[in-house]
């Protein structure tokens, strides 16, 4: 058994970024964000439906119409090829994404 809330380090320079199950079907990955966000001018067009839940801190989505801001316990369902991008997530703490790829 493991635990989503542990071996998450205090310095990541980079998102962290783990697949926790799966098959191929769906993805299922635990995503560690500390003020990380997308690169200016880079979005994700993905081929498959990604269900998110934030289990911990604040995330800012940005959509190409919408921007939405997450908070612990928020989740949604990015439709395939939906453009996003991550605008901002909590500086001063660790923001733990739970992805759901199907």
């Amino acid at each position: 058994m493991k635990n989503l809330f542990d071996a998450i380090p205090k310095d990541i320079p980079e998102e962290l970024i783990e697949t926790v199950s799966g098959n191929e079907n769906v993805h299922i990955e635990r995503i560690v964000s500390h003020g990380h966000c997308s690169e200016e001018g880079f979005w994700y067009d993905q081929e498959s439906d990604e269900f998110i839940l934030l289990l911990e801190g604040e995330a800012e989505l940005e959509f190409e119409d919408d921007t939405i801001h997450l908070k612990k316990g928020d989740y949604l369902t990015i439709k395939a090829h939906q453009k996003h991008r991550v605008k901002w997530t909590t500086p001063h703490q660790s923001t733990i994404w739970l992805a759901v790829y199907f």
